[in-house]
């Protein structure tokens, strides 16, 4: 009878799904951006969404319109059997693109609904149930039948729900959601119940793409590949489901449809392909091998999935005065780029359309930054994706979390740029080293943090672009520095660690020292720190403007330093700017502003909210930013 029911409301469903998609419609009273009107209800966000490993056939989008339900938590544990209406997944029930908007809260939980098609082609072999990313705690349902959780609101997982399917094309999937936004320990980036000035609206449930994948019984689950621009090699591991005895690895690497290498392995662990004279991954030549990957067994293949790579090398060295420096590809590249917060007006987490998600990072390109910070937040596949391709350097940020009861202490001596006076509440001058502030955590709060951390560096190992991993920011959350800062440069060797970005600085326990200064610019004294430790300025700037039918709201807007005009505002920033190279001769290896779009009340981005208004002259900036990049040290 159970099984009966749910297959009678999966029949209303579809029934009603077209008139649903007619009725559809983005929650008003917010700006919005222009791709909003271009999201399709009956296919968004349609592009494959895992570009680092491609099977071409037999997967299916499941976007679009689901049913919801908001129930009190306590007592929640029964699949409901009726739904409050139609949800536009894979946008967070918060936002406008939804066509919700409401808020759920760490009292209720949010169940999705939906009758699905699996058609016959897909049956064959194991069927995966695929989510990007759900915030925060996911329990999944097919036909009535729990197939899997997980804990986690920026990590993908997959369930294999093969057993669960019935006979039939139609398969019923019930989700249940729960998060505490910043009233649990979980990580939550920026997200706040009561959200205001650098805090914002709170994200709930499936907020990125949805999917069904089929593969053979024996099948390629994931990757890993670590370029050695030195050894002129890559080094790769392969993960399998259901390898048999005498099972081969097949690995090719490809230069357009040059075959650059091959090598057949039964050790699915340790397998190096050589890449003689390779060209080197760069943000001016961002060159990517195509790679691809099969399980062989007698000669016959039983999986393939195509990948690719980048052969670049980030690394720290002395320059000719003992000051480190950050490396890119053996040599001194300033790294300069904004903080990037990746929110949307209308999404919240999660971007209106694929072009969308590509325009931020080709509009920072085109402004003349070669990197970009990815603050407490992480991106679909498809975003890390564009800056391979673009030739965009990344720093990921550990989304944020447990912040309450944060001591923040920097203890810094700074430089600033000559003939620039140090407001001297700002003067940070205690030389003291090593200084404790670390935050107490509960041994629950402290697994659910590791947890994370390490799913999220797996999953984004393989992008060339991310050169920097960024355990902490501003002593949110921070707790076991060292501990944490010396497991992540442990965990991958092959990229650098900036361990508390602006937070308690350990000095010498991470191997880049990160100030937060604003306005700025300024830096960590190299005289000081220089010789042990990468100096960087991890935040400055944060100049605002407010435009008028732009803003998130009309009132209460904010940046560091306000302005009226964006003559005023450009002056600013090319005064800014023109003071780095400074810096950067006196040991400065990157710097990054505050920031890219104005976010909800901050107005101090370089566009506005809606990516309507770019603030800045764009040629002027390119050529403003050159000055950065051609240092005659560099």
């Amino acid at each position: 009878m159970k099984h009966r029911l749910l297959f009678l409301s999966g029949y209303v469903f579809i029934q009603s799904l077209a008139i649903a998609q007619a009725q559809w419609k983005p929650v008003p009273g917010k700006i919005t951006t222009e791709w909003s009107a271009k999201v399709d209800p009956s296919n968004p966000l349609p592009e494959y969404p895992r570009p680092k490993l491609v099977r071409k056939n037999n997967w299916k989008n499941l976007n679009g319109l689901w049913q919801y339900a908001i129930q009190a938590k306590a007592g929640a544990d029964q699949i409901p059997t009726q739904y409050s209406g139609d949800i536009l997944v894979p946008y967070a029930i918060e936002s406008s693109l939804s066509g919700v908007g409401k808020t759920v809260g760490k009292d209720s939980v949010l169940w999705y609904y939906r009758v699905i098609e699996v058609p016959a082609s897909m049956r064959k072999g194991r069927l995966l149930l695929h989510f990007g990313a759900v915030d925060w705690a996911a329990q999944v349902f097919v036909n009535g039948t729990k197939v899997g959780e997980h804990e986690g609101g920026y990590d993908p997982f997959s369930m294999d729900i093969t057993q669960a399917l019935q006979k039939g094309a139609r398969q019923a999937i019930t989700v249940r959601v729960w998060d505490p936004t910043d009233e649990g320990p979980q990580p939550a980036g920026k997200q706040v119940i009561n959200h205001s000035g650098i805090w914002y609206t709170p994200v709930t449930g499936i907020w990125q793409t949805v999917w069904l994948e089929n593969v053979p019984d024996t099948y390629i689950a994931s990757t890993l590949q670590t370029p050695d621009i030195d050894r002129q090699q890559v080094n790769i591991s392969v993960n399998t489901t259901g390898l048999m005895p005498g099972d081969e690895i097949d690995v090719s690497a490809w230069d357009g449809s040059l075959q650059v290498a091959t090598k057949t392995s039964a050790d699915e662990n340790h397998i190096s392909l050589p890449i003689p004279d390779a060209r080197l991954w760069s943000p001016q030549t961002p060159f990517l091998y195509r790679l691809t990957i099969s399980v062989k067994r007698k000669g016959k293949t039983v999986d393939e999935v195509g990948s690719y790579f980048g052969m670049r090398k980030i690394s720290m060295a002395k320059d000719a005065g003992g000051v480190q420096r950050m490396m890119l590809n053996n040599k001194f590249v300033f790294q300069y780029g904004p903080l990037d917060q990746g929110w949307w007006p209308d999404g919240l987490y999660t971007a209106p359309t694929d072009d969308a998600l590509k325009f931020d990072i080709e509009q920072l390109k085109a402004l003349g930054f070669n990197m970009i910070r990815k603050h407490v937040k992480v991106e679909p596949a498809r975003w890390y994706y564009y800056c391979d391709l673009l030739g965009m350097l990344v720093w990921q940020d550990m989304p944020s979390g447990d912040r309450a009861g944060n001591d923040w202490s920097q203890q810094l001596r700074i430089k600033m740029p000559e003939g620039q006076k140090v407001d001297g509440s700002h003067l940070l001058t205690s030389q003291l080293p090593g200084l404790v502030f670390d935050k107490v955590r509960t041994p629950g709060s402290e697994a659910i943090y590791r947890k994370e951390w390490k799913a999220i560096m797996d999953e984004l190992h393989n992008y060339p672009s991310i050169v920097t991993w960024v355990p902490f920011n501003e002593a949110w959350g921070q707790f076991k520095s060292k501990e944490i800062i010396n497991w992540t440069m442990q965990y991958d060797s092959s990229r650098l660690v900036d361990g508390a970005s602006g937070g308690n600085f350990f000095i010498g326990a991470s191997p880049m020292l990160d100030l937060h200064y604003y306005p700025g610019p300024a830096m960590p004294d190299p005289e000081i720190y220089g010789h042990d430790q990468i100096l960087v300025l991890g935040e400055f700037g944060g100049l605002g403007l407010p435009v008028k039918e732009h803003v998130w709201l009309d009132k209460g807007n904010w940046g560091y330093r306000s302005f009226d005009d964006q003559e005023k505002l450009f002056q600013q920033y090319r005064e800014m700017i023109n003071s780095i190279p400074y810096l950067i001769k006196s040991g400065l290896s990157a710097a990054v502003y505050t920031q890219t779009t104005d976010v909800e009340m901050e107005t101090n981005g370089l566009f506005t909210y809606d990516r309507k208004v770019l603030k800045y002259p764009r040629e002027k900036m390119f050529k403003l930013h050159q000055q950065l990049y051609h240092q005659p040290d560099n």
